[in-house]
C-alpha cells in the first residue's frame, strides 16, 4: 500500500513466494546427455545456491539464523536458510543454531550441515532431467521464499530471473492470515497490487510471453512466463550451430518451442 500501514502489535501475515525455473538445452547423443548434467551439477551445486539465497536473504532484510546445504548422488542439491525479519540479540538465538558460521568462517565444511530457523525461511531444490529418446534435456529450480511480518519476498522477482538461465518460469505467491491496524480492523494483504508483473522489469516482460490466473479475493497470485525467441546456438551444448544445416537448425529450433510450449501449458501436446 502506499502508507505504510499502523499496525496494532505484530504483523500476522504469511507471505509465500514460490519461484520455477526450467533451463532447456538440445543435447543429442547420450554422450551429450551426460556431459550436459554434469556442468548443470557444477553450476548448480549447493555453495553456489546458497549463495543466491543469501542474496535473497539479505534484500527482503531478513538476518540468517541457520544453514542446511546437501549435494545429491547423482545430481541435484537442496539447500534451506531459516531466517528472522531482523537481527536477534545472542542470547535470543538457540545455541543450535549455526548462524551460516560454519558455511563461512571454516575451511574444512561437512558434506552436510543442518540447524534450525525461526518463522521464516528460504530454500531452494533442483532437478535435472531427460530422457534417452528425447534430445532435449531439461533443468528446474524450485525456490521458496516463506516469510512473516513486514518483510516481502516480491522484491527479489528481477534478481531470481537474472540469476537462472530461465526459459519457462512459474511463480505463484500467497499471502495468508491477517493483522490489525491501531483501529482494530482487519487487513489481508498489506500491499496493493494486481499481478506479480508488477515487480518485474519491463524489459524482462519484453522477452516473455505471459499469462496471469489471479484469485484477489484469497490474494493468491499466479504468473507464468515463456521466452519469446530461440536462438538455437544458445540451446545447443558444445556444438556450433554453424555446423548444422539449415534444414536442421529449423528441426531443433521447433523441437525446443514444442518442448517448452508443453512445459508451458502443462500439459502434453505434440
Amino acid at each position: 500500500m502506499a502508507d505504510k500501514l499502523k499496525l496494532y502489535g505484530f504483523n500476522n501475515l504469511t507471505k509465500n513466494l514460490s519461484f520455477n525455473i526450467y533451463d532447456v538445452c538440445y543435447a543429442e547423443t547420450a554422450k551429450e546427455h551426460k556431459e550436459y548434467l554434469e556442468y548443470i551439477d557444477e553450476q548448480y551445486n549447493s555453495t553456489r545456491l546458497t549463495n543466491i539465497l543469501l542474496d535473497v536473504t539479505q534484500m527482503i532484510g531478513a538476518s540468517v539464523l541457520n544453514i542446511s546445504k546437501q549435494d545429491y548422488d547423482p545430481q541435484g542439491a537442496s539447500v534451506n536458510i531459516l531466517i528472522a525479519e531482523e537481527a536477534l540479540a545472542q542470547k535470543d538465538i538457540d545455541p543450535s543454531c549455526n548462524q551460516g558460521k560454519l558455511f563461512f568462517e571454516t575451511e574444512d565444511v561437512p558434506e552436510i550441515i543442518h540447524a534450525h530457523l525461526d518463522k521464516s525461511h528460504v530454500n531452494v531444490h533442483t532437478f535435472p532431467e531427460y530422457h534417452p529418446d528425447n534430445a532435449i534435456s531439461t533443468f528446474r529450480v524450485d525456490i521458496d521464499v516463506s516469510t512473516c511480518g513486514e518483510i516481502s519476498p516480491l522484491k527479489t522477482l528481477n534478481y531470481l530471473i537474472g540469476s537462472f538461465d530461465s526459459d519457462i518460469i512459474t511463480m505463484d505467491y500467497r499471502v495468508r492470515g491477517f493483522t490489525r491496524d491501531l483501529n482494530g480492523n482487519k487487513h489481508f494483504n498489506d500491499q496493493r497490487f494486481y499481478t506479480i508483473q508488477d515487480f518485474i522489469d519491463e524489459e524482462t516482460l519484453k522477452r516473455y510471453e505471459t499469462v496471469d490466473v489471479n484469485v484477489y479475493g484469497s490474494n493468491i497470485y499466479h504468473t507464468k512466463m515463456m521466452l519469446k525467441d530461440i536462438d538455437v546456438q544458445n540451446y545447443l551444448f558444445k556444438k556450433d550451430v554453424s555446423s548444422l544445416s539449415l534444414k536442421k537448425q529449423e528441426t531443433i529450433q521447433q523441437a525446443l518451442r514444442n518442448e517448452m510450449t508443453e512445459i508451458f501449458s502443462g500439459m502434453n501436446i505434440f
